[in-house]
């Protein structure tokens, strides 16, 4: 599959966008108005549309540039997703003295219930991480903004039960859901797109 890592979708029009996660779930109902559901996706894949970014005309001539570059939906591509891009101390694991790569994770917690996701594109400039409470420096460790990994180099491994906590801000990889551009002229120098649909992209995908 294809994934580009520059350039992002403009920041500015995906401000004004909407969207988050999506699960898959079967609902069969019985007779009796029973229900039995059926969750095929354990993982979830976020959407968003980006169409309320659009503000002026200069919106609609960068995203036009953008689809074109992007190929539709040929390419996949970062995108900032306002409502959540932050990692703020989040543990990602727990050191045992052997292993030196931790996948990225943000957790969300509800209740006694807690949903790990797997974060792939983070950000490097303003990353950082912390064993054991205290921040270690960069040269200790190589950060994978492709794959979303923290491998720790020989002599840095973290020691037994000490816990690996990273804050840094991140980007979802998504695509276009289309490969036709329907913007529409509304007046002078006014264009529209009613709905402009960008879908999460799994791991195998880029």
């Amino acid at each position: 599959m294809s994934f580009r890592e520059t350039p992002r979708f403009p920041e500015d029009i995906s401000y004004g966008s909407s969207g988050g996660p999506t699960f898959k779930t079967y609902v069969y109902e019985g007779f009796s108005g029973v229900e039995q559901r059926n969750i095929t996706w354990s993982e979830a894949k976020h959407q968003y549309d980006v169409a309320h970014g659009i503000r002026d005309r200069g919106d609609m001539d960068t995203l036009r540039a953008f689809f074109y570059n992007m190929r539709g939906r040929g390419y996949g591509f970062r995108y900032k997703d306002w409502a959540d891009y932050e990692l703020v101390d989040e543990v990602i694991g727990t050191g045992d003295g052997v292993n030196d790569t931790f996948p990225i994770i943000k957790a969300y917690t509800s209740g006694a219930n807690t949903y790990l996701r797997r974060i792939y594109k983070p950000i490097a400039s303003g990353f950082s991480v912390k064993v054991n409470g205290v921040t270690v420096l960069p040269a200790t460790y190589t950060l994978s903004t492709t794959a979303g990994t923290i491998v720790f180099s020989g002599g840095n491994i973290p020691p037994n039960g000490h816990a690996v906590a990273v804050t840094g801000e991140f980007d979802v990889p998504v695509r276009f859901d289309t490969d036709q551009m329907s913007a529409s002229h509304d007046g002078f120098q006014v264009e529209s797109w009613g709905s402009i649909t960008l879908v999460e992209l799994r791991a195998d995908e880029i």
